[in-house]
């Protein structure tokens, strides 16, 4: 094996008796829910104090049970099953959508992996299980909760929820692409895919320092993968209403909301593993303390980095408006897809270096030359392709088109100009216009007045 490689040692885990493990399981379910709670409560004040309002102030102290009171309400409403539903698929679509949103946490390490803590008496790991491929179970398991869109969708017997819950889908699929190869990066520098081994391995650097295209991909996948604003298409009022859960009251709709946030508090736990040290405490304070890593402080280190990318989610969406679903899907597989590629190529190159014993200014030129080499081509490649694009323009594009051909306003396309509007001439050389002609009584007054005094 080669010495860049991780060695696992999972040997901590599994040796927890059946109530820890029960005890562990109860923790991250709560962790959860009181972390959905929260950020509920706090994307609402957070989005009032951006523009200028007051938010939720009257359930508890500062609001602050205003999602328990808005998770009640909703349960407490009439449940209501549409008459064309499938009525089967229809009931478990939202379970199929929540229950992987909680399955995700179980593999994430909120400390050491070793016996750090103690709880009722008994030594153990501050994670309830690990695995050799934990970061191939978080994404089977974020997989499978696009079904439950889509099945909550078309078990509708509804045209809007149908098209919220297909595109909703090839948004997850197509975001899920650049996920994995953001993954890839971090599984060849690590030389793992447990989760607790990757955080080890950030013992001297972040992986956001190392590996900060991987990190920019994550985050922007993540969001859409959750369906945040500014990718929200699938709830997206404007055009279809309410998305997938148009025809979903009561209980039904409270858990697609509760799957989304719960994701939200997932994938914010993931880039923390992978990119942001995990359970380990910033640089300034792990350099003069060294019980900052040790007992329970890892679990505050964790729960800090988490509660700063939730507010990322809330920032991104009291700022950025919402983007069109073309240019969403433009973004996800024109964009992100091939730079992933491109980038996992790079980082395994590095790695495939350094196995060889190259030294950093070797590898330094080789990535530099590649880099520019690419950029060289594409420039070329723009050059050509303006040209030909030129070349080929239809006359009557160049002229400008009719938007009004079809009996309806349509957008141009690309390469047609819209023809030009004409314009009101300046209040100047506009002549009076009065009712009446120009010999009215109102003009002749004055004129009158003084023939009559003469």
């Amino acid at each position: 094996m080669s010495p860049y490689l991780a060695a696992e040692d999972l040997s901590m885990f599994g040796h927890d008796p059946w109530w820890l493990v029960v005890v562990k399981a109860v923790f991250c379910f709560a962790f959860l829910m009181v972390t959905v709670l929260f950020s509920i409560v706090w994307e609402r004040k957070v989005v009032a104090w951006m523009q200028l309002r007051i938010g939720p102030n009257r359930h508890g102290p500062w609001g602050m049970l205003q999602s328990l009171a808005d998770g009640i309400k909703l349960m407490l409403k009439e449940d209501v099953i549409v008459k064309r539903a499938d009525k089967v698929v229809y009931v478990l679509a939202p379970i199929v959508a929540a229950i992987p949103a909680f399955m995700a946490i179980a593999v994430i390490p909120f400390g050491p992996a070793d016996n750090e803590i103690s709880v009722f008496g008994t030594r153990t790991t501050m994670q309830l299980t690990d695995l050799p491929i934990a970061m191939l179970f978080i994404l089977a398991v974020a997989s499978v909760g696009i079904y439950g869109i889509v099945l909550a969708g078309w078990s509708s017997g509804s045209t809007y929820p149908l098209l919220g819950g297909l595109r909703s889908c090839a948004q997850m699929i197509s975001y899920e692409i650049a996920m994995g190869a953001a993954f890839a990066s971090v599984f060849l520098y690590s030389g793992s895919m447990s989760t607790s081994t990757i955080v080890a391995q950030q013992h001297d650097r972040w992986y956001i320092v190392l590996l900060p295209v991987s990190f920019i991909l994550y985050i922007v996948t993540m969001v859409g993968e959750t369906n945040r604003a500014p990718f929200d298409m699938p709830e997206s009022e404007g055009d279809l209403v309410g998305g997938f859960n148009t025809e979903y009251s009561s209980i039904k709709f409270a858990m697609f909301m509760l799957a989304e946030y719960v994701n939200m508090v997932t994938v914010s736990a993931v880039a923390t593993t992978l990119f942001l040290g995990g359970w380990r405490a910033p640089w300034p304070i792990s350099t003069f303390w060294e019980g900052a890593n040790h007992g329970w402080w890892p679990l505050l280190w964790f729960v800090i980095k988490v509660q700063l990318l939730l507010f990322g989610f809330i920032w991104l969406r009291g700022t950025l408006p919402r983007v069109r679903y073309d240019q969403l899907m433009k973004l996800g597989w024109k964009v992100l897809i091939p730079v992933s590629v491109v980038w996992l190529m790079l980082v395994a190159t590095v790695r495939a270096l350094r196995n060889e014993n190259y030294d950093f200014a070797d590898i330094a030129l080789y990535i530099g030359g590649g880099v520019l080499a690419l950029l060289l081509l594409s420039f070329v490649a723009d050059i050509f392709r303006d040209k030909a694009g030129k070349a080929e323009q239809p006359a009557e594009q160049a002229a400008g088109f009719d938007p009004m051909a079809g009996g309806f306003p349509v957008p141009p396309l690309p390469g047609q100009e819209l023809p030009a509007v004409p314009r009101r001439s300046p209040r100047r050389e506009r002549e009076l216009i009065v009712s009446g002609g120009p010999d009215t009584a109102s003009d002749g007054s004055s004129d009158g007045k003084e023939a009559s005094d003469g």
